[in-house]
C-alpha cells in the first residue's frame, strides 16, 4: 500500500512538471532568447524626463560664455549653488547660461502674446531685467528652503548621534550610521553627513571635514555645532554631552522662534485691519446713517 501511494505521488509530480513545462515553454524560450540576445529596454517616462532635463541643461550651458563675469562672482555663485545642494561642475555654467536664456524667452513670450505692442521699450526692458534676476531669486529661494530643512532636522540627527555614541560607536561610525538611518527622513542633512564620512575615509582630519560641512550648508547652527565638536576634541570633553546640550539648545531656539513669529502676527495684522477691514466696517455702520441723512436733506429742500 505504501509503495502504491509513493508511486502515485511520483507520477502526479511528473505529470504536473510536464504540464508546467509545456505551459511555460514559450515563456522559457523568451527568457532564454533575452539572455542570449539582449534587447534594449524601452525608456520609461522618468528616464525620458531626466534625459530631456540633461539635454536642456546642455543647451543652456553653451550660453554661459555670453555673460561677462569675474572670478570672484563665479566663486560666490559656486558657493551659493553648494548651499542650495548643487555640487556638479556644470551647475555654475547652467546658472550663468540661464541668465541669458530666460530673458530671451521672456522677450519671445512678450512678442508672441502681444504684450509688447502697448509699450514696447518698457515691456522689453522689464522682461530683460526680470529674466536676468529670476535665476538669482530662484537660487535664493532654494537656499532658504534647504537651509530651513537642515535647521529643522538637525536636532533629530544629533539625538541619533548621541544614541549611537552612547551605544559604544565612535564619532565617525556614529556619523556614518546616522547618515544611513535618517536618509529618508532628513535627506539633505544626511547627504552632507555622508560627504563628511567620505572625506574622513579619504584621510581628511575630522575637524576639517566638519568645517567643510559648515561651509557647504551655510547654516549658523551647523557652524556652531562644528565649533563645539572641534573644541570638544581639543579639550577632551564628552562628545555625547556636547551633542545633547546643543540639541536641547536648538529645540529651545525653535520654540523661541515660534513664539517670536506668533508675537509678530499682531503687528502684521494691523495693516490688513486698517486698509481692508476698517473701511468695510465704516461702510456698514455709517452707510445707513448717511443714506438717511441724505434723504432728510432732500425732503427739507423740497
Amino acid at each position: 500500500m505504501g509503495y502504491a501511494v509513493i508511486a502515485f505521488f511520483v507520477i502526479f509530480l511528473l505529470i504536473v512538471s510536464g504540464g508546467l513545462l509545456l505551459f511555460y515553454r514559450e515563456a522559457m524560450f523568451q527568457r532564454i532568447s533575452e539572455v542570449i540576445n539582449p534587447r534594449p529596454k524601452p525608456k520609461s517616462l522618468l528616464n525620458a524626463i531626466q534625459q530631456t532635463g540633461i539635454s536642456i541643461g546642455g543647451v543652456v550651458e553653451h550660453f554661459e560664455n555670453v555673460l561677462p563675469k569675474s572670478q570672484t562672482e563665479v566663486s560666490v555663485t559656486v558657493q551659493k549653488l553648494q548651499h542650495a545642494g548643487y555640487r556638479s561642475e556644470q551647475s555654475a555654467k547652467i546658472f550663468f547660461g540661464s541668465k541669458v536664456v530666460v530673458p530671451l524667452l521672456l522677450c519671445v513670450l512678450c512678442l508672441v502674446t502681444g504684450i509688447g505692442r502697448f509699450a514696447p521699450f518698457l515691456v522689453y526692458i522689464l522682461a530683460l531685467g526680470l529674466g536676468f534676476l529670476m535665476p538669482d531669486f530662484w537660487l535664493d529661494r532654494q537656499i532658504k528652503t534647504r537651509q530651513s530643512r537642515i535647521r529643522r532636522g538637525l536636532p533629530d540627527v544629533l539625538d541619533l548621534l548621541v544614541i549611537c555614541i552612547e551605544a559604544g560607536l565612535s564619532m565617525d561610525q556614529a556619523t556614518a550610521r546616522t547618515s544611513v538611518e535618517l536618509r529618508k527622513a532628513q535627506p539633505e542633512l544626511c547627504d552632507e553627513l555622508y560627504i563628511v564620512v567620505l572625506e574622513q575615509r579619504a584621510g581628511r582630519p575630522r575637524a576639517d571635514a566638519w568645517k567643510h560641512l559648515a561651509e557647504r550648508t551655510g547654516v549658523d547652527c551647523v557652524r556652531n555645532l562644528t565649533t563645539m565638536l572641534v573644541q570638544a576634541e581639543q579639550f577632551g570633553t564628552s562628545i555625547a554631552k556636547t551633542l545633547r546640550v546643543h540639541s536641547d539648545t536648538l529645540r529651545t531656539q525653535r520654540v523661541q522662534a515660534v513664539e517670536e513669529a506668533a508675537a509678530k502676527t499682531t503687528i502684521k495684522l494691523l495693516f490688513p485691519l486698517v486698509f481692508f477691514i476698517f473701511p468695510s466696517l465704516f461702510v456698514v455702520t455709517l452707510g445707513p446713517a448717511f443714506i438717511s441723512i441724505m434723504a432728510s436733506f432732500k425732503s427739507v429742500s423740497h
